[in-house]
């Protein structure tokens, strides 16, 4: 009965620590209920020790996908079957498809990232110049996806500058044919005034006394800004940029596209996007 079920049912989910805070649920349940599928996605707290008993269990127990998140994007990648390419290099799984008995890792933080930045700042990264503030796992998602976009040049900042040499020297491995550097402080004003596009992937705008990513006066017109902080939905970062005339928008977008493109590796529809992004902000606010 269950094996029946379970071919009529689909179940996908999320794995991480802490998971109450995840906003995955909402954007997936609405999109399956609105095309039709019987499918459901859930939240699955697991603790470190437990992440290789956690993933086998979910292939057993007859998920057809699930994604990945904090702190488990580097750690689950040894207990995958297959990994695409680009997500090996960046170092990083959010979304996995369970194919058979075997489990296919994807990186959709870096694909989401991009369709983001082209529908919501209406930025082609083509060769363009861009600044990126922090050097962790969104950074390298960001660095990754710009540089396979066929960027010109990409500035690496970091205030530990090993991190920032660690990212650079993992994204020039991949992509030769782009110019990827690391910023020293001294430089960060002349690096920034030089871009088309800044993106801030530190945490720095998640509180309200965090001082900015970057001095605003570094900022000029013909620059765009990108925030990967979605909470709050407009950081201080992207208010005085704006204030300043400055197209920016916040890490929402990332979010609901890393969701959408997730959403269509595993069903092979096109997602209602609309929708989630709908179910996504309702709930942010």
């Amino acid at each position: 009965k269950r094996s029946l079920y379970m071919k009529q049912y689909k179940l996908f989910g999320i794995i991480g620590f802490p998971i109450k805070h995840t906003l995955s649920p909402y954007m997936h349940n609405a999109a399956f209920n609105k095309l039709k599928i019987a499918a459901a996605y859930l939240p699955f707290e697991v603790k470190k020790a437990k992440l290789k008993e956690a993933i086998s269990s979910l292939k057993e127990n007859g998920l057809s996908g699930f994604n990945v998140t904090i702190p488990f994007k580097s750690a689950c990648m040894k207990y995958l079957d297959k990994i695409e390419p680009t997500s090996k290099a960046i170092g990083a799984v959010n979304t996995v498809i369970v194919k058979g008995k075997k489990l296919i890792g994807y990186n959709t933080d870096y694909t989401g990232f991009i369709r983001s930045l082209k529908e919501e700042l209406k930025f082609k990264p083509k060769g363009k110049t861009i600044f990126i503030v922090g050097a962790g796992g969104a950074a390298r998602a960001a660095c990754f996806g710009l540089a396979k976009e066929g960027a010109k040049k990409i500035y690496a900042y970091d205030i530990i500058k090993p991190k920032a040499k660690e990212l650079v020297k993992g994204a020039k491995r991949v992509f030769r044919n782009c110019d990827i550097d690391v910023c020293s402080k001294k430089d960060v004003k002349d690096a920034i005034c030089d871009s088309d596009l800044l993106v801030n992937c530190t945490p720095l705008g998640m509180g309200k006394s965090d001082p900015l990513p970057i001095d605003i006066k570094f900022l000029h017109k013909g620059i765009k800004v990108y925030d990967v902080v979605y909470t709050p939905l407009e950081t201080k970062l992207i208010k005085l940029s704006k204030q300043k005339g400055i197209k920016a928008c916040g890490g929402a977008g990332m979010l609901l596209y890393q969701g959408v493109v997730a959403f269509e590796l595993w069903t092979k529809k096109k997602a209602p996007v609309t929708l989630m992004r709908k179910a996504l902000l309702d709930n942010l606010k």
